[in-house]
């Protein structure tokens, strides 16, 4: 491939494409990548808008296998994955063909007059070859904007998604290899050992979306090689109810929240934290609002998705029946093993040292928590830590500003919730364990970008105050041009 070619490939492509069966094949691939990135065929702007034009004319061609994978995989109606997945890489397509050309452009800065004659310039420059790990729980728009951002900044791409989501991870593998010269982008068939052989490679850059104990792993590894990572994990993200919230509103926006991929959402709300005088009427709203969604029997709707194995089906149902004494179900419940579905359920009476509080619940249970004092409530937040999200319901400003100010959090949605992840006006990522880093947008290509900052020095004009010998006369000259106020 070469920067005027649109072809998909020129690389001869074998039939075991996305296979490896030793970690020589895994640096194999990457050593060629590396070689591709030197020729600078991926530098030019104008290459990198012909791939996410290419990119984007696939997938309106191919949208049809794209959600059927998603539905495959969990379940996902049409319309909530084009919602949640596709319409958002659409998105990301669309903004970087509108925006690449000015974020890609050189930048004049402010040159300290000590360095007079000189200019200054900041070139924005890809890492070279960048790992992409992606999750199953929104396997298409996990790895697909953040190959945007990647192919945007200029960057090869390595790709594993995850096997979890065998059907998107397929649709996905297919896709790479009818559009991209494997030495471009390249993207692997997950396995175990595929995952070790990944950690063993030095990279330019790895993004990876996953639990926080993975997110460590992928540090320690990347730390050898002091290789740049933006880590997108998870955490129990709080929502604050107070009493003065639009009750109906809030269980409203909660209940399609906490449903959103049945609970499999890494910004779900995962826990509530709700005023005692509002707490009965928002348990009633919020099952009112469940089966306004779904119907009586929620396990029967079209629009419910499952869990995405028996595994992780086991693991929520655990966490809902191995509830202490003090605690009750409010509602629901229910679950059918035969199509890994669970009702959503509501648990009260929940306490800090339950289980349900212990880890990221990842399905479609929410505990209520009561509280008198918000500070009760704020204490609970800060001994989980680092929320990937934070979600508000209150008319007080005053209130709303004294929760953010408290709560570090990845980000936040004031009267709604999980919104503010799908804007690519605004960075997207955790704090501490719940990420480092963020992308979409403009953060995005930064986060593929090194910021090469050049000073040119003009060849006519000698500035000799700064040679030695020093004097007074050259003492007073340099405090003119770096003063102390």
């Amino acid at each position: 491939m070469n920067d005027t070619s649109s072809a998909p490939s020129t690389t001869p492509i074998p039939n075991n494409y996305g296979v490896a069966t030793s970690m020589a094949d895994v640096q194999n691939q990457i050593n060629e990548m590396e070689a591709f990135f030197e020729t600078g065929a991926t530098l030019p702007v104008d290459f990198r808008l012909r791939q996410l034009r290419r990119l984007q004319a696939y997938l309106l061609a191919h949208e049809q296998e794209a959600l059927d994978a998603l539905h495959a995989d969990l379940g996902k109606s049409a319309f909530e994955s084009y919602a949640t997945e596709l319409g958002l890489v659409y998105d990301e397509i669309r903004l970087y063909l509108r925006k690449l050309r000015q974020w890609a452009r050189p930048r004049r800065a402010p040159t300290p007059l000590a360095h007079f004659p000189s200019s200054s310039t900041v070139y924005p420059y890809p890492f070279g070859v960048a790992a992409v790990l992606s999750p199953w729980n929104y396997p298409l728009q996990l790895t697909l904007i953040p190959l945007v951002d990647a192919i945007g900044a200029g960057n090869c791409v390595a790709m594993k998604p995850s096997k979890t989501s065998p059907h998107t991870s397929q649709f996905l593998r297919d896709m790479c290899r009818e559009l991209f010269d494997p030495c471009y982008v390249y993207c692997w068939h997950g396995s175990n050992d595929m995952n070790d052989w990944l950690l063993q490679v030095e990279f330019d850059k790895i993004m990876f979306t996953g639990s926080p104990r993975v997110g460590k792993e992928i540090m320690t590894a990347a730390a050898q090689n002091l290789t740049s990572v933006t880590l997108e994990l998870g955490g129990k993200s709080p929502v604050f109810i107070a009493a003065d919230a639009d009750i109906r509103r809030a269980a409203q926006r909660i209940a399609w929240g906490k449903c959103l991929n049945s609970g499999q959402t890494c910004v779900g709300p995962d826990y509530a934290l709700v005023h005692e005088d509002v707490a009965d009427e928002f348990v009633e709203e919020l099952q009112r609002w469940i089966h306004e969604y779904y119907g009586e029997d929620v396990l029967a709707s079209p629009d419910y998705p499952h869990m995405i194995n028996q595994k992780h089906f086991d693991m929520v149902c655990r966490l809902i029946d191995e509830r202490p004494q003090g605690t009750r179900i409010a509602f629901g419940g229910r679950r059918n093993p035969a199509t890994l579905q669970i009702e959503p359920t509501v648990v009260t009476g929940v306490r800090i040292d339950d289980p349900l509080l212990s880890q990221e619940i990842f399905g479609p249970a929410l505990p209520v928590i009561t509280w008198h004092d918000v500070d009760e409530a704020l204490d609970i937040v800060r001994s989980i830590k680092h929320p990937l999200a934070c979600y508000i319901f209150s008319e007080s400003r005053t209130f709303q500003r004294h929760i953010l100010d408290a709560v570090r959090c990845g980000g936040a949605t004031i009267n709604d919730v999980v919104i503010h992840a799908s804007s690519n006006s605004m960075g997207f990522g955790g704090v501490q364990n719940s990420g480092i880093g963020a992308y979409h947008g403009k953060v995005g290509f930064d986060a593929f970008t090194h910021y090469k900052s050049t000073m040119k020095k003009s060849t006519l004009i000698e500035t000799s105050i700064r040679n030695p010998p020093f004097n007074e006369t050259k003492m007073r000259l340099l405090k003119l041009v770096m003063p102390g106020k």
